[in-house]
């Protein structure tokens, strides 16, 4: 369905019964994501969840209302949560989704319920250990110009977005599939003004480790042993600084556990909300 949310029109889904408690999933990749990631990873939770996933503005199908700030999108779900009519959600995201859900649960933090996060960071110290990463790996050759103006926000169209992120999705899984990965970046969106904001805009001033302390919410913060964009350290430091996190570090996975350890992490995250999100009683 398409709803408007603070001016822009989203392209949002919405799984699972309309009494469950809500959780909202804000996807990865500022201007490379889409639903489809969220829906698939918190989909199955549906059956007892009202899972709300959707296109960030200026991303997948949505429209492209500019300010693509870590503030307009954290408002965003604030928007959805209204929509929904739930007084409080369990706010999830994984990677630059993860960015998003950190900034709600800081300016909304009342509306949290619980989040979930997944190989993500509180601030952008992790870009300079993912340019060491990457300049230590063996995998593939990297061509610095090419690597530096995807990092950098300087991507001229969505065709040249498409092909810089072909060149790094290489580096993301512990197990380098070529033809699943080949697949999975023909079914992309590529945005490039919602990306070239966000490594333009957003990066430099992005730091929520002073506001974490105050952030009460139980949350689940899990991060791939072999993750090469936002490290391992990176999910510490966050488990650190929120006062109820609880991490789980996926021994056989890089960048995406929903994925390469499926089961596992569907285990792990149903076993924690069972916990801090209980079922309602029924009579």
């Amino acid at each position: 369905m398409d709803l408007t949310i603070n001016g822009c029109r989203l392209t949002v889904e919405v799984l699972g019964p309309e009494d469950g408690p809500v959780l909202i999933a804000h996807h990865g990749g500022g201007g490379i994501g889409s639903l489809a990631e969220p829906k698939a990873t918190f989909g199955p939770l549906a059956d007892r969840f009202r899972v709300v996933v959707f296109d960030a503005r200026g991303c997948g199908t949505s429209e492209g209302v500019p300010p693509y700030s870590h503030e307009q999108w954290a408002a965003d779900v604030e928007g959805l949560r209204e929509w929904t009519g739930a007084e409080q959600i369990v706010v999830a995201g994984g990677s630059y989704g993860g960015f998003i859900a950190l900034e709600y649960a800081v300016r909304y933090p009342g509306r949290v319920q619980a989040m979930v996060l997944r190989d993500t960071s509180a601030d952008g110290s992790n870009l300079e250990l993912a340019f060491e990463n990457a300049r230590n790996q063996d995998r593939v050759e990297i061509d610095w110009e090419r690597f530096n103006r995807y990092w950098h926000g300087e991507t001229r169209d969505d065709a040249d977005l498409k092909q810089l992120w072909s060149e790094l999705i290489p580096l993301y899984d512990k197990h380098y599939d070529a033809e699943r990965s080949a697949a999975a970046v023909e079914a992309g969106y590529y945005r490039h003004e919602a990306h070239n904001w966000c490594f333009q805009h957003n990066w430099g001033s992005y730091d929520l480790t002073a506001d974490l302390p105050a952030v009460t919410a139980p949350t689940l913060v899990t991060v791939g042993r072999y993750d090469w964009v936002t490290p391992v350290s990176s999910s510490e430091t966050i488990a650190s600084l929120l006062p109820n996190a609880e991490l789980v570090v996926f021994e056989e996975s890089g960048h995406s556990p929903q994925n390469e350890e499926r089961e596992l992490f569907q285990a792990t995250m149903r076993g924690f909300l069972d916990r801090v999100v209980p079922a309602p009683v029924t009579a």
